[in-house]
């Protein structure tokens, strides 16, 4: 049988990033419904310096989540901080789908023989809820995941760990991330990286 442009795929694996890339993840709906608008928009406020994003950040370093909703407490006031402990309580409901394309496309590139890998800066129990949700990631071979290892993309040290445990050629290697500091840091180490559009770009990148 002749081969075609169609049967080498360009690349002999696939990283993923998972929130924006793999997971469309809104974490509004964690607790929308529970608290009136103007709660849930004081409680996701970006300007406040111990905010969200502030614990979220501390959550992807290994921070476990008694230590985060205590230390919510101490800026914030008891009054405000079960709101926290129910972010996470309900957080799965903020996986809202799997990216429009990425399932059709993990299954195509595995079946073309493209070993497929995850890279997520979130927690261990987040990764695994998300595992539970959407079948389609048990294509990953594996995935390395922040708060396991105490360091968060884009610290140079996470995509190291990553090449070293998926025994990853760099050069042969396309890391896709939406975020681009990751994705630069992620060239500095070697990986071909790029920013995440949609999964038809990636598709075109790979198997086109």
């Amino acid at each position: 049988m002749e081969r075609t442009a169609h049967t080498t795929p360009r690349y002999t694996d696939v990283m993923f990033d998972y929130c924006g890339v793999l997971i469309d993840w809104r974490a509004r709906r964690t607790i929308e419904g529970l608290y009136p608008p103007g709660v849930v928009d004081m409680f996701f406020d970006s300007a406040d310096p111990h905010g969200v994003a502030y614990y979220d950040d501390l959550a992807d370093l290994g921070w476990s989540e008694e230590r985060i909703i205590a230390d919510y407490e101490r800026e914030h006031g008891p009054a405000v901080a079960w709101i926290m402990r129910l972010y996470f309580e309900f957080q799965r409901l903020g996986f809202y789908d799997m990216i429009d394309g990425i399932p059709p496309l993990m299954r195509d590139l595995h079946a073309r023989g493209v070993r497929l890998w995850g890279l997520t800066n979130f927690t261990v129990r987040g990764v695994r809820e998300m595992h539970g949700k959407y079948p389609w990631l048990g294509l990953l071979g594996g995935t390395v995941i922040s708060a396991q290892e105490g360091v968060a993309k884009p610290d140079p040290r996470i995509y190291n760990i990553a090449i070293g445990r998926f025994h990853l050629d760099p050069a042969q290697t396309l890391f896709v991330d939406d975020n681009a500091c990751n994705v630069l840091t992620a060239r500095a180490a070697g990986l071909q990286a790029v920013r995440f559009e949609s999964a038809a770009q990636i598709r075109a990148l790979t198997l086109d």
